[in-house]
């Protein structure tokens, strides 16, 4: 086969070659050139100093005589030389004895002759004699064309330069014959061989047998031995395969079979499987069922025992009469807090809890819990809510899951706590808040600190037994922490209290609120450092006061107060006589001072603990004073709630529930139309006017979905708020009450204060009947 002169490696070896060759001879050409240039500059300068000094003797010597005509025929002498253009000659006084120049020659290559060497050079030579070197008798000037010396240098590197590339094609062809010679005609007859003879073996080229090519044959000679051997080979292993193929279609046979029957197993365990899912989602729809029932028909009796209670507790009785239905009341809320743990439980183990993120005031939220939960408190223990005065006003995140986890911590630390303090601590920072609850109580094993966030589980068998409980609250908490992305962790010590931690992330939606600073001077007195002394030394600093602590022996005759804060009503007896100012007395819950002995030490005010910021400001806003020139943000004060005065269609079929709601709307200042069912509803909204309605969703003849679904539709009250009343709780019904056109949902049982709130947001105060 013929190959392309372009091709051949004769052609690559030398085209490679030679290049490296031009490449090298031409940067060898340069450097000559570049040594050559250097050389040519400096003999520019070196020839004009020795014209210079040839020249200095006579020009020194007619510069002395000031000849003029001696000193034209020097100049006109020095112009001879092809490189001076102009000289000029004068005395020691300036005087121009002669000065004579030409015209600079002409030619294509100047350029490049003045951009090498310049295009001209000027040289001066101060005259004097040789026995009077200090004197000066004039200067000879010289201008000089440098295109004499530059036009030689421009030759002398032209010729280098071609002679390089004469040389590198000379070498070219020489080295093209030789590598065709050596290397390609016997490669190309090698290849020659392989396309045109049958036989599988090569004769190597002569004069080759021990160099590249002889090798290159030898190697191709093994392949085709190697080729011919592996061919056989195959070719048994060809006789070979056809022998397992017929064994293989046997075997496939067989296992053929086997498929059959592992296929027909399979499908029956798929069979087995599906039924074993039927029935474990009828057991998870039968449980859900189960829940909703259970909520329903427990919430129901709970709903009218505990609202008739209520509307007990508010009628005149004795005291005995009064404790009796307070801790009848209270352990029907406790069977609420139970019933709701369980119902959280289950949708935690079903995957169904929500979260919501919303922005609330969690400062005010962990004092109205402490508050609520204070009556928990045993006598001799001193509940504190310390809340760092930099907590942001509002922090985003789920109220009532956070409500939750303060409420079960603090009511643990209460149950288990009978002596010392139980403080609740709050502070924030990046973005998470930390929420620390912190006993006195009788603390928790190491071992047992494992555990206790397991449902249904306590620190001990004896636990319950002494202090009851079921154990639901600490594994709830640990729960709605993580599912929160926060952390609940325990730090414990028997004998010693316990301290809990709720870590979670809740940021800060507004900043703290800024209050007036108050101006005035405030005395404690505390039985040593208790939690009302360290919450007044954190909080009064924060608004500008100072207060001056004393233990309850000091002396304080001659004090001056402008509000006296103490936690001993004992010490009053003593106090009263000697300072005049307003006191403030903090007590557990429930141990007021009577109507009688307050106005013996009036002026006297009274706070049950946990003393929350808001009452203490105002308290201190009623007995000091603000400083006038800086502006106050308001706060909210405890004012005393508006009767609503509205008509509520009350849609109940149960009718203690009827009682228990009718009687607590009445007391909130409304009136109140009771119905049995959804269609007497609609019968009385056809007839009478009405601002809210409370609907029972469970009811016979028509129920509240029903009912809502045929008011919405109806378009002629678009504006009338519809309140699902249910006993089921959980998350899924609250969505149910929204899809049939309630705006609100109220769980029972249910306290006057939520009803108060539901009043507050969807009826006017101004309502008249």
């Amino acid at each position: 086969m013929d190959i392309k002169f372009a091709h051949r490696l004769s052609y690559k070896q030398a085209r490679s070659t030679v290049l490296v060759g031009l490449v090298l001879g031409t940067l060898l050409s340069l450097i000559q050139i570049g040594i050559d240039y250097a050389s040519e500059d400096a003999s520019i300068n070196r020839e004009i100093r020795s014209l210079i000094e040839i020249s200095h003797n006579p020009a020194s010597r007619i510069a002395y005589n000031i000849d003029a005509e001696l000193a034209q025929e020097l100049t006109l002498g020095l112009l001879h030389s092809p490189a001076i253009i102009h000289a000029q000659l004068t005395d020691n006084n300036g005087t121009v004895l002669a000065d004579v120049e030409r015209p600079s020659k002409e030619s294509p290559y100047r350029p490049l002759s003045d951009f090498l060497f310049g295009a001209n050079r000027q040289f001066e030579d101060r005259l004097f004699l040789s026995h009077m070197p200090n004197e000066s008798l004039g200067v000879l000037h010289l201008d000089v064309d440098t295109y004499a010396f530059g036009s030689r240098f421009l030759r002398r590197a032209e010729i280098t330069l071609l002679n390089g590339f004469a040389r590198s094609l000379l070498l070219s062809g020489i080295l093209l014959g030789l590598f065709y010679v050596m290397l390609t005609q016997p490669l190309v007859r090698i290849i020659r061989e392989l396309s045109t003879r049958r036989q599988t073996r090569l004769d190597c080229p002569p004069g080759h047998e021990h160099d590249e090519i002889g090798v290159l044959v030898s190697v191709a000679n093994q392949q085709f031995d190697s080729m011919e051997t592996e061919i056989q080979q195959r070719r048994q292993a060809e006789d070979r395969l056809t022998e397992y193929l017929g064994q293989l279609e046997d075997i496939v046979s067989a296992r053929t079979l086997e498929l059959k029957a592992s296929n027909q197993r399979l499908s029956q365990s798929n069979d087995e499987l599906e039924a074993a899912k039927m029935t474990a989602l009828g057991m998870a729809q039968a449980r859900a069922a189960f829940l909703a029932n259970m909520s329903h028909e427990i919430r129901t009796p709970l709903n009218g025992l505990l609202g008739m209670i209520a509307l007990s507790l508010d009628s005149p009785l004795n005291a005995e009469q009064r404790q009796q239905l307070s801790i009848a009341h209270d352990s029907g809320k406790v069977l609420v807090e139970l019933l709701n743990d369980i119902l959280d439980l289950s949708k935690f183990d079903a995957g169904q809890l929500e979260l919501e993120r919303i922005p609330f005031d969690l400062g005010s939220l962990v004092e109205d819990t402490a508050n609520l939960l204070s009556q928990n408190a045993a006598p001799s223990v001193e509940l504190t809510c310390l809340i760092d005065p930099q907590f942001p006003a509002q922090v985003l995140g789920d109220p009532t899951r956070v409500r939750q986890i303060v409420s079960n911590l603090l009511s643990n630390a209460l149950k288990f706590t009978r002596f010392g303090r139980v403080d609740v601590r709050l502070s924030a920072q990046d973005g998470r808040v930390k929420v620390e609850v912190c006993d006195t109580g009788i603390g928790i094993a190491q071992d047992a600190q494992v555990k206790i966030f397991q449902p249904f589980t306590q620190a001990g068998a004896g636990i319950t037994r002494q202090f009851g409980g079921t154990g639901l609250g600490l594994a709830l908490t640990h729960n709605l922490c993580e599912a929160m992305h926060g952390r609940l962790s325990i730090s414990s010590e028997v004998g010693f209290g316990s301290q809990f931690c709720a870590d979670l992330p809740l940021p800060a939606h507004s900043p703290v609120t800024r209050l007036a600073p108050l101006v005035g001077e405030v005395i404690v007195i505390t039985n040593g450092d208790n939690g009302l002394t360290e919450l007044l030394s954190t909080l009064l600093p924060h608004w500008g006061l100072t207060p001056h602590c004393y233990s309850l022996d000091e002396d304080l005759s001659g004090k001056t107060p402008d509000l006296l804060i103490t936690d001993c009503p004992e010490c009053l007896f003593r106090l009263r006589p000697a300072i005049t100012a307003p006191i403030l007395l903090v007590t557990a819950y429930g141990n007021f001072m009577p109507s009688e002995e307050v106005a013996a030490f009036a002026p006297l005010q009274q706070q049950a603990r946990p003393l929350s910021r808001n009452a203490l400001y105002q308290i201190l806003q009623r007995n000091l004073r603000s400083d006038p020139r800086l502006i106050q943000d308001p706060i909210p004060l405890d004012a005393a709630p508006l009767a609503h005065r509205a008509r509520i269609l009350l849609v109940e079929d149960n009718p203690v529930n009827q009682l228990v709601a009718k009687g607590m709307l009445s007391k909130l200042g409304c009136e109140v139309i009771v119905a049995a069912h959804g269609g007497e509803a609609l019968k009385f909204l056809e007839e009478q006017r009405f601002d809210m309605v409370l609907m029972d969703c469970n009811m016979p003849v028509m129920d509240g979905y029903e009912a809502s679904r045929q008011i919405r539709r109806s378009g002629r009250w678009p504006d009338l708020p519809i309140v699902a009343l249910t006993a089921n709780a959980l998350s899924e019904e609250r969505e149910r009450c929204r899809a049939a056109g309630m705006n609100d949902y109220l769980a029972k049982p249910f306290r006057r204060e939520e009803l108060n709130a539901l009043l507050d947001l969807w009826v006017p105060k101004t309502t008249s009947l």
